[in-house]
Parts: C-alpha cells; sequence; structure tokens
C-alpha cells in the first residue's frame, strides 16, 4: 500500500528515489480520490520493482500543493530523476495510467 507522505518525506522521496515516482494527490473528503484509490494501490503492487507509489494529503501538505499548484484532486504525477515529467488531473482507468507511466520508464 503507498504510504501517505508529509511535505518533508515528499522531497525526500521525489529527490532520492532512482526509480520513477507517482505521487497521488488526494483529499479525504474527495468521492474520486476514493474511487482512485484502489487503482493507485493495484498498480503500486504490479509496478513495485520499477515505480515508487506514494499520495499526499492535500489538507496536510500545504507546502507540496503551493509549489506544485494542484488545483483539482484527484491529481496524479509522474516524477523522474526529481523532475515532472506528466501530469494526470482526474479520475482515470487503470489501463490509461499505466500507459502514461510505461511511457516514462
Amino acid at each position: 500500500m503507498p504510504n501517505i507522505l508529509n511535505n518533508s518525506q515528499f522531497y525526500n522521496k521525489v529527490r532520492t528515489s532512482e526509480k520513477l515516482v507517482v505521487m497521488d494527490f488526494f483529499a479525504t473528503w474527495c468521492g474520486p480520490c476514493k474511487m482512485l484509490a484502489p487503482i493507485f494501490e493495484s498498480l503500486s503492487n504490479e509496478m513495485y520493482d520499477k515505480v515508487d507509489f506514494a499520495k499526499i494529503d492535500i489538507d496536510r501538505s500545504f507546502e507540496v500543493v503551493e509549489e506544485y499548484k494542484i488545483v483539482s484532486v484527484p491529481t496524479m504525477i509522474i516524477f523522474k530523476n526529481g523532475k515532472e515529467v506528466q501530469r494526470i488531473v482526474g479520475f482515470a482507468p487503470k489501463e490509461q495510467i499505466k500507459s502514461k507511466i510505461k511511457a516514462h520508464l
């Protein structure tokens, strides 16, 4: 299951991971976020050897949310070598998310 990170853990994960990092920006009150959660977990189980998956609660990590200009949830950002390479805003089906991740491996 992907960990929920705070601001400092987020920066550490994105900057130090040798793998691709997929970060799910979510809110506990968000319906589409709840629909995405099992898909995100399933992908993390399938792709754990090549991709790090983690989550950020937007109501608890204002610094990261502000820096990455998160205005809608769910938002997933794919990071490679510490840089944002893809952003997926809103709910998306599993295969669509997976193909976007694979494009950066």
